[in-house]
């Protein structure tokens, strides 16, 4: 028996500023668990994305707050904050290259929307990513599957089409909009009792 070694836990990789997190990602997350190979989805909450500008990003510790409070009662989600403690800014090869390092037991797997691909060539070591790792691509409405739809590293999945998006949510709070039905209920809550994005 000592010879036999355990399969390794296939673990998608769900990147995002999650500011904040909505129904949309969780739809996102759950259909990659249940209609994928994978077994686990982590929610990588990314400190700045080196090619989004960071205004009206909510503090780390607060969007890691809000998806601990989004996926606590779902034991195969898990909140990852290692990029907040990595050299700024954090990018995505590296980020694998720790958690590859950390968790010997896991295969990872990138979660990413068509509205990547588009801009794919411009990260940092995208070669390698393509390389060494799967990337398992959902539907964003708008964009078209592009340059990559034949690469042997990148599968495409039907997932739900979601128009909502964090940008969305955060102007209809500005504007006084009631989106509780668009938000996990304990995340509202806590963005109602702390004022975010009213301003």
């Amino acid at each position: 028996m000592s010879g036999l070694t355990k399969p390794l836990i296939k673990t998608g990789l769900f990147f995002g500023s999650f500011n904040p997190i909505h129904t949309g990602h969780l739809i996102i997350a759950s259909y990659m668990r249940e209609f994928t190979d994978l077994e686990q989805v982590w929610f990588v909450i990314s400190p700045q994305n080196p090619l989004k500008a960071k205004e009206s990003l909510l503090p780390d510790h607060h969007r890691l707050m809000l998806v601990k409070t989004a996926i606590e009662d779902d034991p195969e989600f898990k909140a990852v904050d290692i990029e907040f403690r990595m050299l700024k800014p954090s990018y995505t090869i590296h980020t694998l290259a720790y958690l590859n390092e950390s968790y010997p037991d896991r295969e990872f797997v990138l979660i990413a929307g068509t509205d990547i691909l588009h801009s794919f060539h411009k990260w940092k070591n995208y070669q390698q990513i393509l390389d060494e790792y799967q990337i398992y691509i959902y539907n964003r409405p708008g964009y078209q599957k592009g340059v990559y739809s034949n690469h042997p590293s990148v599968k495409y999945f039907e997932a739900p089409m979601m128009q909502l998006s964090s940008s969305f949510i955060r102007k209809a709070i500005h504007d006084g909009k009631d989106v509780r039905y668009m938000l996990p209920h304990k995340v509202w809550e806590y963005i109602r009792e702390m004022h975010f994005y009213e301003k």
